[in-house]
């Protein structure tokens, strides 16, 4: 086969979620497929990194595709002639943007989430716009669908009328530098970040459906509850539509223990989520929620919240909140702060729940989806 993959988000320093996942799956489908060849579109220039093997043939075509209206550029005008040259078996694409002018080529859309419908005003206008014409028009156009959770895939086909045949379910993994770390590692760690003091992590971008401001307003609930010395440690860059978490931040009586720390490197973040008591995921939508699993292979206990995804991704492995309730939320630190048994015992649970999520099942889910594609 001869596949051209939609590469745009694989941007060296820059992956995010959907990043993470184009990254993981497709170095390990490349390698493991040298028989096949692989054409990777790049909006700009790219890194040496993601030229995975042999079998990819590198394009840059241009515009930088950050807005909407050059997205449609690209897909619908830039890539098109390119793609026909190479004449593939295939086109795919792990951020779900095709290109509705190539009919005659089978099209595959990872599609990771829905909360674009569900929540139009945590978008920008003019994404939400994008989304809302075209995302529906993407699922319908694509041969096959990959998602990323039983719940994607169950709402995909129910707000586009999708067969859940033509729908699969490639669960996320975790980076592969998530792993438990030393006591000497912790107490440097807490040392650098937080005073030596103890500390609760989130990690993830700052957007409303991550839920931050409940969060920062449930951790100073909890501080007036125990006048403990646990620190918040925030991780992750501010996006769009931050006033709420500025204003729970502004009144709170306990901002000098939290923390924000930016955006940081791989390397850094290994440390500091091995380092925590425990991870704080609470929002209110979640396709998967990687940052469930990456805890899981830390050995880092979890709280999260018992909406869309995410009880099926933590499965036993988590306490379960109200992502709408600052006192769920409250409670669940509290518990988790002074129970070092049940510490324990979700650490143990998450070495089980991790077996389920690994990048090496993700790409070959992915792979057998590209046959289907192609084949059946």
């Amino acid at each position: 086969m001869k596949i051209v993959v939609n590469t745009r988000l694989l941007i060296s320093n820059k992956l995010g979620g959907i990043g993470w996942f184009a990254y993981h799956t497709l170095k390990r489908i490349v390698k493991n497929n040298p028989q096949h060849q692989f054409v990777f579109l790049f909006d700009r220039k790219y890194s040496e990194e993601f030229i995975f093997n042999s079998n990819v043939i590198p394009e840059v075509i241009f515009p930088p595709t950050r807005h909407p209206l050059l997205s449609y550029i690209w897909l619908e005008h830039s890539i098109v002639q390119t793609v026909r040259r190479h004449k593939p078996d295939l086109f795919y694409s792990p951020d779900g943007y095709l290109s509705l002018k190539l009919k005659e080529i089978p099209s595959i859309a990872a599609i990771h989430d829905l909360n674009f419908h569900h929540n139009p005003k945590d978008v920008p206008f003019i994404v939400s716009k994008y989304y809302y014409y075209f995302i529906p028009k993407f699922a319908r156009f694509a041969k096959r669908i990959i998602t990323v959770s039983e719940f994607s895939k169950q709402d995909i086909a129910k707000q586009y009328n999708i067969p859940l045949d033509i729908i699969d379910v490639a669960y996320n993994g975790a980076n592969e530098m998530f792993e438990p770390i030393s006591e000497d590692e912790k107490y440097k760690v807490k040392l650098e970040y937080t005073m030596g003091c103890d500390y609760y992590i989130y990690i993830g971008v700052m957007v409303p459906r991550k839920n931050v401001a409940l969060l920062l307003n449930a951790f100073s609930e909890y501080k007036k509850a125990t006048g403990r010395k646990t620190k918040l440690v925030i991780v992750g860059e501010k996006m769009f539509l931050t006033k709420d978490i500025e204003h729970a931040y502004d009144n709170s009586s306990f901002k000098s223990d939290i923390i924000f720390t930016g955006r940081l490197g791989p390397d850094k973040i290994k440390y500091l989520m091995g380092a925590a008591t425990c991870l704080l995921l609470v929002s209110y939508f979640e396709g998967f929620g990687i940052p469930i699993v990456e805890a899981m292979y830390a050995d880092v206990p979890v709280i999260t919240s018992n909406v869309t995804s995410m009880p099926e991704i933590a499965g036993d492995a988590a306490i379960l909140v109200d992502p709408f309730s600052i006192d769920s939320v409250k409670d669940a630190m509290i518990r988790i702060g002074s129970d070092h048994l049940l510490q324990q015992q979700l650490i143990q649970k998450g070495r089980l729940r991790r077996q389920f999520f690994t990048w090496d099942k993700s790409a070959a889910i992915i792979w057998r989806s590209f046959e289907k594609a192609v084949y059946e």
